[in-house]
């Protein structure tokens, strides 16, 4: 549909006991829902107040949201590290998916990060990189929305099996809804190539989670999904999901 450099403005309508409690009661309702009505849910309980996440590896959660909320905003974290492919990724789902990709950027530049800190932070320090460039930036732009959906699933890693489908995201103080949590990486491609969903060409090329570009590999047969961010570190999240 479009893509824009701002967070078009939102206004949350509900508090946080009010949210909390909604989470509570949807996670309830919903119990082991298949994705679609997951989906369909989020849609219908937050009319204009629903963000989707999005790291451009495929675009299979924008595309299912966007079935019960045309236009829905779909955040980018654009760290200025990313792939070539990541952002003609980002490029092609605003123009053919029924959403609106919001690029969400960090205060500094990478230049004035690397005036700021030194050159190749992320090498020394990728927590502070990673908090700077993602986790920060998420939360600014999160929050006039009531909830927010991402495409974590249990099977990507060990720190993620008990990803539940609906929880409350006490930090952001907000829904979190992972209408995917229950999927293999198999069904992830099975779905985007039955509705011809943008997919990252890095996907193909043994890239199963794809981060920023200095801090990405290919993932070796048998090894975890997400072995190859932070490869060297025993760090194996950028902090948006913990």
């Amino acid at each position: 549909m479009t893509s824009v450099a701002l967070r078009p403005h939102r206004v949350r309508r509900r508090s946080r006991d009010e949210l909390r409690a909604i989470a509570e009661e949807g996670a309830a309702a919903l119990g082991d829902a298949d994705a679609a009505t997951v989906a369909a849910w989020a849609a219908e309980t937050f009319p204009g107040t629903l963000a989707v996440a999005c790291s451009m590896a495929d675009a299979v959660l924008p595309h299912l949201i966007s079935r019960y909320s045309p236009g829905v905003d779909v955040l980018f974290l654009d760290t200025g590290y990313h792939f070539t492919d990541t952002l003609v990724t980002r490029d092609i789902v605003a123009e053919r998916l029924p959403v609106t990709v919001v690029d969400v950027t960090p205060e500094l530049t990478v230049a004035e990060q690397d005036a700021a800190y030194g050159p190749r932070l992320f090498e020394r320090d990728p927590a502070a990189c990673c908090r700077m460039r993602k986790v920060e930036p998420l939360a600014r732009a999160l929050g006039g929305y009531e909830a927010w959906a991402t495409g974590v699933r249990r099977d990507e890693a060990m720190t993620r099996t008990n990803t539940p489908l609906v929880a409350w995201d006490e930090r952001n103080g907000m829904v979190k809804v992972n209408p995917l949590a229950a999927w293999s990486f198999e069904d992830l491609m099975g779905y985007a190539t039955e509705h011809d969903v943008p997919v990252n060409l890095l996907v193909g090329a043994g890239y199963p989670s794809i981060g920023c570009e200095p801090c990405t590999r290919p993932v070796a047969p048998g090894e975890d999904p997400r072995a190859g961010r932070w490869a060297g570190f025993a760090k194996t999240e950028c902090g948006l999901h913990t």
